[in-house]
């Protein structure tokens, strides 16, 4: 059977796995408050979406 001509030592193995980036998440600006929101989420501040409310918090009708 094959087998590696050497070990690999734990450095080497990590320093080959530090290019991994993680994409960075995209935060846009709410329409309605201005309040940093992720991309295609409802605003936690004010509960709208694309310019219409979604969620309706208690005591606000």
């Amino acid at each position: 059977m094959a087998h590696p001509k050497s070990k690999i030592s734990k450095q080497r193995k990590r320093k080959r796995r530090t290019h991994y980036n993680t994409p960075v998440p995209n935060v846009m600006a709410c329409t309605n408050c201005g309040s940093p929101v992720l991309r295609h989420h409802v605003c936690d501040e004010c509960g709208y979406y694309r310019g219409k409310p979604a969620i309706v918090f208690e005591g606000e009708e």
